[in-house]
């Protein structure tokens, strides 16, 4: 599955909607989702939304998206 995650850059800072980030992803679960950000950067997660069909579609047509991928 595809999974959209709304990040902050730094766990440093508290949430604020004007400096959100968003980045894709497919993983099997929301956990392994979450892991692999959290394993892999220091952003702090705010939300992850799982995509498919006609919502998956949209993003899919947004010319920044791409698929993001960890070395594991």
């Amino acid at each position: 599955m595809i999974y959209k995650v709304y990040y902050q850059e730094t766990k440093e800072r508290n949430p604020q909607r004007e400096t959100t980030k968003s980045l894709y992803l497919e993983a099997e679960t929301e956990v392994q989702a979450r892991t692999l950000v959290e394993d892999n950067t220091d952003h702090n997660i705010e939300f992850i939304e799982p995509l498919e069909g006609n919502f998956l579609d949209y993003e899919q047509k947004n010319p920044e998206y791409h698929l993001t991928e960890f070395n594991k």
